[in-house]
């Protein structure tokens, strides 16, 4: 427990202000280990987000090392009625086309009524391929049918609209059946009865009783290729887009068309090139931290006297290596072509790489493969040495941090057993101090006893 005094009660000593000055003195060497411990945290943080930055940039240079990553091509439609996206495998080219038809599911109504003719409802439907499903529903109630069909596999959706009132004032309602599919595999036929009466042949078509009717039958979209021509063809899908019409393009349809659609596929020369200018970007953002935590700094005080500090990176010989490997997986020939053929350089003043844009997009117009297999080969050098310095187990960077963070949990730690023998110092100085000022007390007060005994046989001898 700690001693408490009172300062100056006997002595006059400001004993706080002595015992902090002590205490300054005797904690030099815990101020030594906390700046230690703050230096190793700003360092393992750098470190951090260096790493985090050269991670990013393993996973972007993976994607760019990618065969066809280079191979980017922009659809062009002379009619909005049909749009085009290309994909992996795409190839210039262009097709005409002619829509014929633009897919559609299967929709129909029923009669009016006010609550199902039987109780239990029990329908049955047939799809396209001929699957039957019996659905029964829980009651007579509408509300009841149209849970049952919705919970039901026969890939029919139900919903109940108002349809007026009948003579007694009753609200009626008609059920929309629709099929969850488009194209000719989305018909069905329904019918009012078990699938036993169907197969019977006793069960009625609800789309044969007065006031049903169909809305939309299921069809399936459908183009036809070289139209007019001997090799006219005709392409369907069930949906409204088509894969592959051109070898890595699909193509949607929106709208039966009259005259044929021009669809031209044509290499986009201005997102290939961001691919590279992306990579390159990468790795410039890896260099520039490295470069500007390795640089020092220059303060000048009031008193006029400059200090420089050195950076978090200088002197360091992990990043000045990750510098040097980056900058040779970038620049280093590719089957003994320079990178700066296809228009990547670096600038010798700031150490920060470049892309050429028209130089890249006149070497790829001229040979795209070979401007393929070069930026590949750039790409799976980053991406090896990304990986190599910031894999989470085993990267070089990562052993760092694990290393600097073990030496700042050791320094915190012995900063926190300095915390204890200085509390403990501290509290010896207060329980002197005390005592001292206890000890002048008893010896204040034994002059004082003296003092007056004396002054006594003074008194008395006169």
């Amino acid at each position: 427990m700690a001693s408490f005094g009172i300062d100056g009660l006997v002595s006059g000593l400001d004993t706080t202000a002595l015992i902090n000055s002590l205490m300054q003195s005797e904690a030099v060497p815990q101020t030594i280990l906390k700046n230690k411990a703050t230096a190793g945290q700003t360092l393992v943080s750098a470190l951090q987000g260096l790493n985090t930055k050269i991670a990013e940039l393993a996973t972007l240079a993976a994607a760019t090392a990618k065969t066809g990553s280079l191979s980017l091509f922009t659809p062009t439609s002379s009619s909005t009625a049909v749009t085009a996206k290309t994909s992996a495998g795409a190839v210039s080219g262009s097709v005409d086309l002619v829509v014929g038809a633009v897919a559609s599911s299967k929709t129909a109504v029923t009669a009016a009524m006010a609550a199902w003719p039987d109780s239990p409802a029990t329908l049955t439907f047939v799809s396209a391929s001929g699957a039957v499903t019996e659905v029964t529903a829980a009651s007579s109630s509408l509300d009841d049918v149209v849970k049952a069909v919705n919970a039901s596999a026969a890939g029919v959706t139900a919903v109940k609209v108002a349809s007026g009132t009948d003579a007694s004032g009753a609200v009626r309602y008609r059920l929309q059946l629709s099929s969850e599919k488009t194209g000719a595999e989305g018909g069905f036929e329904v019918h009012r009865g078990s699938a036993a009466d169907v197969a019977a042949g006793t069960a009625t078509d609800l789309m044969t009783e007065p006031g049903a009717a169909v809305i939309s039958q299921a069809r399936d979209a459908s183009i036809t290729l070289w139209a007019g021509t001997a090799a006219e063809q005709v392409v369907t899908s069930s949906s409204n887009t088509f894969a592959d019409v051109i070898p890595g393009v699909s193509v949607t349809v929106s709208a039966v068309t009259t005259e044929p659609v021009h669809l031209s596929i044509a290499r986009d020369a201005t997102a290939a090139t961001k691919v590279a200018t992306d990579l390159v970007a990468g790795v410039n953002a890896a260099l520039t931290i490295i470069a500007g935590k390795s640089a020092a700094s220059t303060s000048t005080s009031a008193a006029g006297v400059t200090t420089v500090t050195a950076g978090v990176f200088g002197g360091d010989s992990t990043t000045r290596g990750i510098t040097q490997r980056l900058t040779d997986a970038v620049l280093s020939p590719v089957d003994g072509q320079s990178p700066s053929a296809i228009g990547i350089s670096i600038d010798a003043k700031t150490g920060q790489f470049a892309v050429d844009a028209e130089k890249f997009a006149a070497a790829l117009a001229a040979d795209p493969e070979r401007v393929q297999a070069t930026m590949s080969a750039i790409a799976e050098r980053v991406a090896s040495t990304s990986t190599a310095v910031s894999d989470k187990f085993d990267g070089s960077l990562t052993k760092v941090i694990t290393g600097q963070q073990s030496v700042v949990r050791d320094l915190n730690d012995r900063v926190g057993i300095w915390d204890d023998r200085l509390a403990a110092r501290r509290e010896n100085l207060q329980k002197t101090y005390s005592a001292l000022e206890v000890a002048l007390s008893a010896l204040t007060a034994q002059q004082s006893y003296i003092t007056s005994q004396l002054a006594g046989l003074s008194a008395s001898s006169s």
